[in-house]
């Protein structure tokens, strides 16, 4: 969005995020204050559609209504970052190397889709891997977050990445793709995770599990050792189950905030066309409770 177009709009910017059981999503907080520091009037909604007058309606009824109540854009959360993207009049090159998407923006009667989860993975990859080995990982998780996790991984220094999904033609799918853009064996099915995780350096959770709506672990916690690193997308909580028992065993663990504040940034700048103070989000995202 220009500045004129800012300065057309009396009303407060209206954006929010769609997915279900978002109920303790930190975007809120983040584009808010983040909105403050630029000196911006923003509302932040959560369309959550596990719940109340959106549970039940059909995704593409979700986006026709928020366009026509004047959103500007949306964050998309699972489970319909895939759906989301088949919906959209214009894909940005971020959402098609993924296949789908997390940031859309409503433009000139356009739905343009963005991916911002590659960049924020990365980002929070960065801080979190050092100097650790990480020439092989296991990843598990193909859907909407899984895709741009993959590529992520793939583009950061990871050679042979396994893919497990619980729908194995997702992670197939996902392998083949990867394959084909970087060269044969850059990514492969993981068919059997007993090996997968004895191959790897490091188990990266792209799943929901984890979720306070989805407790648990991804994998059976049997199978990770002292040796792995460990990191985990899900950012509420942000301590989950898979990090909290992959400490115990003596891992280094990667937490979800920093793919959770990396996306936040590169979609606030998509909706509002201003680029973000990044401490202020940050700040909101730690002091969330």
């Amino acid at each position: 969005m220009t500045a004129a177009a800012l300065l057309r709009n009396p009303g407060p910017l209206l954006v929010g995020l769609v997915g279900a059981g978002i109920a303790h999503s930190r975007s809120p907080v983040m584009h808010l204050a983040a909105a403050r520091a630029a000196g911006l009037s923003l509302s932040y909604d959560l369309i959550d559609t596990d719940t109340g007058y959106w549970q039940g309606l059909a995704l593409d009824t979700v986006l026709k209504q928020l366009e026509s109540r004047g959103f500007v854009g949306i964050n998309v959360t699972f489970p319909h970052k895939r759906a989301a993207l088949a919906l959209c009049h214009a894909v940005a090159p971020s959402a098609a190397a993924v296949g789908a998407t997390n940031t859309i923006v409503f433009q000139n009667g356009q739905r343009i889709a963005h991916n911002t989860d590659y960049s924020g993975f990365i980002e929070g990859f960065r801080r979190g891997i050092g100097a650790r080995p990480h020439a092989t990982a296991l990843l598990l998780g193909a859907g909407g977050a899984g895709g741009a996790v993959a590529q992520a991984l793939v583009d950061q220094g990871v050679v042979r990445l396994y893919i497990h999904d619980t729908d194995e033609t997702a992670a197939r799918t996902l392998a083949a793709a990867i394959s084909t853009r970087l060269g044969p064996g850059r990514a492969a099915l993981a068919s059997d995770l007993r090996v997968a995780a004895a191959l790897a350096d490091g188990i990266v959770n792209a799943t929901p599990v984890g979720m306070a709506k989805l407790p648990g672990t991804p994998l059976n916690m049997a199978l990770v050792e002292p040796r792995h690193w460990v990191a985990d997308i899900v950012y509420f909580p942000l301590e989950t189950e898979f990090l909290r028992l992959a400490r115990a065993r003596g891992c280094h663990a990667i937490d979800g905030s920093g793919m959770a504040i990396g996306q936040a940034v590169a979609a606030f700048e998509h909706f509002t066309g201003q680029k973000p103070d990044i401490g202020a989000m940050r700040a909101a995202f730690e002091s969330f409770d």
